[in-house]
């Protein structure tokens, strides 16, 4: 399989919540640079957090898939949470 790659970050790691893809990404130079994205279609990446250390960078990724994850339970419940129905009303003859 070839490695994914977005702006020279090689794609490591990723965690998907739904329809969204958290994933992580470590750009290989003098300095090495780390970030997470989101992601939608696997290549569609935004909302970079870009880090110098590889720890805070895993510790955005698993927060950011985190929040993502509580936010589709919480969608859920909401969605369980229907007004109940009109009891039907028997008519005593």
């Amino acid at each position: 399989m070839d490695a994914r790659i977005n702006e020279g970050y090689i794609i490591t790691d990723s965690i998907h919540v739904g329809e969204t893809e958290f994933v992580f990404g470590k750009l290989d130079s003098n300095i090495p640079m780390y970030v997470t994205w989101a992601c939608k279609g696997g290549d569609n990446y935004y909302w970079g957090h870009y880090f110098s250390d590889p720890l805070d960078a895993k510790k955005d990724l698993l927060d950011r898939a985190g929040e993502e994850l509580e936010f589709q339970k919480e969608r859920e419940a909401r969605a369980a949470e229907k007004p109940p129905k009109e009891q039907d009303k028997e008519c005593e003859r």
